[in-house]
């Protein structure tokens, strides 16, 4: 077992020796092989800390390492989420950068669980389009790199900072000047997306499936723990899970006075993840709440950095009694923002709530004249 694998498992080498020693892997799941255990841990590090290093590496041997890749991928598949994939996909892409970057750091005898800038360039197809500056005098590594523009635009992201725009990098015959840093920043984006490519995959047997259900439950609990509440600034009421349906009806009935503590939590910490303020809220829910009590109420929902509290998961909804799991959603979709998200990808036409009140303002104004 090549240890490099073990810690690089996304390589072309590691998926060709798990096919090699012809690994059934509904097996080892079905015998509860240690390796299930190690991928359950890789996605759960994932989603909760944002890396996928074990909190015990020397638990593990080498071929239990390897094994968790391809059974954590099954693992996020069966998650079904986008967020899943995506947790997963960047915390893989993290532990590789620091693991590579510690590689190349290193100055000590050989090991073969290393890895060198010419094996990263080459598993990624970027050998033949990166080229090294000659390092000054004293410098044992190059420190800057010629990066062929085909491969820069493809790999860099301008979410990552004006420093990456192109227009703020010298351009020479084809090629990008960037710091030995800022290309192992590529590699990472490299890693990210080898690792990313073809998740969800189909095809998971239902016998496997139900081997993992126990692990699956676990990580969907840790998954709507942790929804994203700030990438959601549609309100399209039509698409709200059914629960939160039914508590805005009751307050657009004026039965905001009659809400419980846990109702007016779910609903308000659920309005106030799709970015709305005080003044959306009271108008979305026509006036069943006033304005003191949705400030109080959002005042509540910033812990003392500022962050926002999420609405509760499907699982906390349902033991206060609001969710009922309509048609099993909790299985692909375990928080009401997921379930929200999933429902705008799905439908075929989704008009904001204010771009239509808008519109019938608009209407009943020209009616008037």
């Amino acid at each position: 077992m090549d240890p490099r694998n073990a810690r690089y498992p996304f390589f072309a080498t590691a998926r060709e020796a798990v096919s090699a020693a012809g690994v059934d892997l509904a097996t080892l799941v079905a015998e509860r092989d240690p390796a299930v255990e190690r991928g359950r841990e890789r996605v759960e590090r994932a989603l909760v800390e944002g890396t996928t290093e074990s909190e015990s590496p020397r638990d593990w041997e080498a071929r239990e390492e390897l094994l968790s890749y391809p059974l954590a991928r099954i693992l996020v598949s069966l998650l079904d989420s986008p967020a899943a994939v995506e947790k997963y996909a960047e915390a893989e892409a993290r532990t590789a950068h620091e693991r590579f970057t510690t590689d190349l750091a290193h100055d000590g005898p050989p090991d073969p669980s290393r890895t060198d800038l010419d094996a990263l360039l080459r598993e990624f197809d970027l050998a033949d389009r990166t080229r090294p500056e000659d390092p000054p005098a004293g410098a044992p590594d190059p420190q800057w790199y010629h990066l062929g523009v085909g491969a820069y635009l493809g790999y860099v992201d301008p979410r990552w900072g004006d420093d990456w725009r192109l227009v703020n990098r010298e351009l020479a015959d084809g090629e990008v000047r960037v710091p030995r840093d800022g290309l192992f920043r590529v590699l990472r984006e490299a890693v990210r997306e080898r690792v990313a490519e073809g998740l969800p995959f189909e095809g998971v047997s239902d016998e496997l499936a139900d081997e993992l259900e126990a692990e699956i439950a676990d990580l969907r609990d840790l998954l709507a723990d942790r929804a994203a509440t700030a990438d959601l600034d549609v309100v399209a009421p039509e698409h709200f899970p059914p629960c939160l349906s039914r508590l805005l009806d009751r307050a657009r009935n004026g039965e905001g006075d009659e809400f419980d503590p846990q109702e007016r939590f779910a609903l308000l910490s659920f309005l106030a993840g799709l970015n709305l303020d005080v003044e959306g809220v009271v108008t979305l829910t026509e006036g069943g709440f006033s304005p003191e009590d949705v400030a109080d109420e959002f005042a509540s929902l910033r812990d003392e950095s500022g962050a926002q509290y999420p609405p509760p998961s499907c699982e906390t909804l349902g033991a206060y009694g609001i969710c009922d799991d309509e048609d099993d959603h909790r299985r692909v979709a375990p928080h009401p923002l997921e379930f929200y998200a999933r429902r705008l990808r799905e439908a075929d036409e989704v008009i904001d709530w204010r771009d239509r009140r808008r519109t019938d303002d608009s209407v009943a104004e020209s009616k008037g004249n």
